[in-house]
This record gives C-alpha cells, structure tokens and sequence, in this order.
C-alpha cells in the first residue's frame, strides 16, 4: 500500500486557485507600496552562514536552516565543534539581513535614498501551528539612509494604505521605542549587560505572563529591587499574572510626549519620547497609533522605532519592523541608517476577501466533441488578445460539476462553442459563473 505523499511538516502545497488568491493580494502590494515610492529587488535564497549567524538575527538564528558544506569528509564531521562548523551557507530566516547585505554589495549602484521592496519565501524551522510555517511569504518595504523619523513616517503610511486596499478595517499599530525599553531597563535598575537577556524574556510577556517573566528573571540572577521595580510599572502589570493574548489598548488620546511619559518610570531617553510623538503627529489620520511600552519585538537588530500591525480579531500581530542602524556598518565598515516594516503575508491572506466573479476576463470556452478545433483555437486567440485569460474545456455530459470548478478556480463566465459556432468571439453567448456561496 503506498505511503501518504505530503509536503515536508510545516510547508504546504499551494492549489490554483488559492495561488490566484495570493497573487491578486500581492500584486494590490505592490502596486501599493510602488505607488509609495519604493522599488523591488531580488536577493538569493540562501546567505553565507557567517552573515546569517552572525548575532544580528536574535532568536531567529536559532530556527534557521543550514546548508551542510560539500565535499565533507569523516575527518571534518569528527573535527566539528558544532553544527555550524559544517555549514558554510543557509537559508535566509527573514529578508532584512539579505537586504542588508545587497545594500553593501550595490551601494554605488543606488540612490542615497534607497527604498526598497522585498516580497519572498523565508524558511525558520518552528513549530508548525496556525499562522505560523517553516515557510512562509514576507512582505518587506525598507529605507536605507535616511536618519529622520521621516523614514518611519513613509513607512507606516504605506503599511496602512496596503491594509486599507486589501479591505482589512480595524488594524491599529502598536509602536514603542528600544531607546525607552533600554533606558527604562536602566532606571528600573538593570544593568546594562543584562539588557540583551531582559528584553528576551519580556519579549515573552503576551505567552507566561507576568508570573512568568519574573520567574525567568529571577533564574538568571536579575536584582531583586530591580524585578520590584519592574512590577510597579503600571503597563506591565497590566498584561496579567498567567499567559494571556495581549492586546493593545485603544487609543484614548493622541500620543504625546506628554501622555508617552505618563505611563513611563521618570528618566526614560528624551529624544525617544519626542521622536515618537512627532511620528503620531505625522501619521495622524492614516491609521490608530498605539504607544506600548512594553512592546520589543525579538530581533537583536533594532535600535530605535518598533511597531507592530495588531488586528482586534487576533491574538498575533500581522506584521512589524523598525530601526536597525547597526546592522548594514556590519557588512560595510560605515555606519548607514535603516528602517524597515515587513507584513506576515500567511496571516495576512486569511483576511482578504476576492470575490473571484467580478473579473469578468477569466473566461472559459467549453467546446463539444464536434467542434471545429481551428475556430475554438481562433476564439482562444481573439479573447487573449482582448487581454482574457481563457480556460479551453472539452464539453463535460456532468456541465455542473465541470462550472462548480470553474468557478471555484476564478473563472467568471463561459460560453458552448459548437459545430455551428463562428470563429468570432464578439458573437459568443456568455453567460455568467456563480461562485459558491
């Protein structure tokens, strides 16, 4: 008996038509975000392992895949420290640290501005569960050399006008600041070795809770007045004692430097606080601006402005970014500034809504057995010319079942060529598909 053929775990096959689907969203995208100004570019697949693991990818390092070397002999596999003293490629785990990398390789080629679209397959061996694959589309616009907020203010202006065209009402973004989490870290009493580690576990605030952020803390040694500290911030102890789904409150007011400092211990980075009312102020009107003070975002990357798509129906975000400054200096030996804002295509697809009948340009020509081929071929022609996409059909005796597919597969409306047909599409009687309810 043979065995279940199946995609690897955490990888799907794709049928026509959701592959439709995706493509009429990714390309509302694109036109998008090239209407914004940004232009796409293409980076390989796969990195050397040296950029790839390098420490710029925080957490996600830890789920990338590597590419074994070639030619390895039992000498080199006894030899090797680690996994990774086997691998000289891998696969790419996001699209920043690839971005990163061709800015440093075409710099001179490239405008002092570069805006930049990246739309393609990541690879990160999770744990499969909804929402989240082993591969996955990311959707990725960046800024490259602009140091001004102004970056950031493009940024989520364009975000908010792709959601709005995919019909996706009711986002708001979520935005903090690694200049205030790190100056917060500071005040509150943490010292400033062990920001890194912090920041990893109140990544995690949303999944263990308050209770369980403590408790991680408290097994890596953190101070005891620091964790006290810590606790009397009004924010976090709003997230709850045990795991829950976090969502961002609702914007009461319009974000301030103000009403940003209410909610902060005193003596939070001043230049953050007022950097992130003036990106509120710019973007007022596009979409609800949400100031979350204890928003990270997990990669080791960022070095200022964080955000994060919420959706009041989910508990996960639908896409992020932020500033990462540091990393492009890594590659090119001179600091260049960065801002980026990727959105989770796989989340994303599950909310958009096509109503595949109203292009009424996929049309199917169901021909009987009797049929002259060279006019059903020449109806073919003129329709394509026409700018149709056309589906020829031999004339099935189940016609239901054959216009059930047909129109779960997108097409909109078809027509019976027959013997006495003419070769002239002008004359077809069409007539329209229904899709299923």
């Amino acid at each position: 008996m043979a065995s279940a053929v199946t995609p690897p775990r955490g990888m799907r096959d794709i049928l026509p038509a959701e592959k439709a689907t995706r493509e009429r969203v990714l390309a509302r995208i694109r036109s998008v975000y090239r209407a914004h100004g940004f232009d796409e570019i293409e980076t390989p697949v796969v990195e050397d392992a040296e950029r790839l693991f390098s420490g710029l990818g925080g957490d996600n390092e830890k789920l990338a895949y590597a590419v074994m070397k070639r030619g390895l002999t039992v000498d080199d596999l006894a030899a090797a420290r680690t996994p990774l003293d086997l691998a000289d490629l891998g696969l790419r785990f996001d699209l920043t640290v690839p971005l990163a990398r061709f800015y440093a390789s075409n710099r001179a080629q490239l405008p002092s501005v570069f805006r930049a679209i990246q739309i393609a397959p990541v690879w990160r061996a999770e744990r499969p569960q909804k929402g989240r694959y082993r591969q996955f589309v990311q959707c990725d616009i960046d800024i490259i050399g602009e140091p001004g907020i102004i970056a950031e203010v493009e940024l989520i202006t364009a975000t908010a006008a792709a959601l709005d065209a995919l019909g996706i009402p009711g986002c708001s973004i979520r935005i903090n600041d690694r200049r205030i989490l790190t100056s917060m870290l500071t005040v509150l009493g943490f010292t400033a070795d062990s920001h890194a580690a912090v920041l990893i576990s109140l990544d995690k605030l949303d999944k263990i809770g308050t209770v369980g952020v403590i408790a991680e803390l408290t097994e890596r040694g953190m101070p005891t007045a620091a964790l006290a500290a810590l606790q009397g911030v009004p924010a976090f102890a709003a997230f709850g004692t045990e795991a829950a789904t976090h969502t961002a409150p609702a914007a009461a007011e319009a974000l301030t430097v103000d009403s940003i400092a209410a909610v902060l211990p005193v003596g939070v980075d001043a230049q953050a606080l007022t950097d992130l009312a003036a990106i509120a102020a710019a973007v007022a009107g596009a979409v609800p601006l949400v100031f979350d003070p204890f928003l990270v975002r997990g990669m080791g990357y960022y070095t200022g402005p964080i955000f994060e798509v919420a959706h009041p129906q989910l508990g996960y975000s639908l896409g992020g970014g932020g500033r990462y400054d540091g990393m492009i200096g890594r590659f090119l030996g001179a600091d260049v500034p960065a801002t980026g804002f990727s959105l989770g295509f796989e989340r994303l697809i599950d909310l958009v809504e096509f109503d595949a009948s109203d292009d009424l340009s996929a049309s199917a020509l169901l021909y009987d057995a009797d049929a002259d081929l060279g006019a059903v071929m020449e109806l073919k022609a003129q329709l394509v010319a026409g700018g149709a996409r056309v589906r020829l059909l031999a004339r099935p005796k189940n016609m239901k079942a054959a216009l059930e597919r047909l129109a779960a597969e997108g097409f909109a409306r078809f027509a019976v060529v027959g013997a006495e047909t003419g070769a002239d599409a002008a004359a077809l009687d069409w007539r329209r598909l229904e899709p299923a309810s």
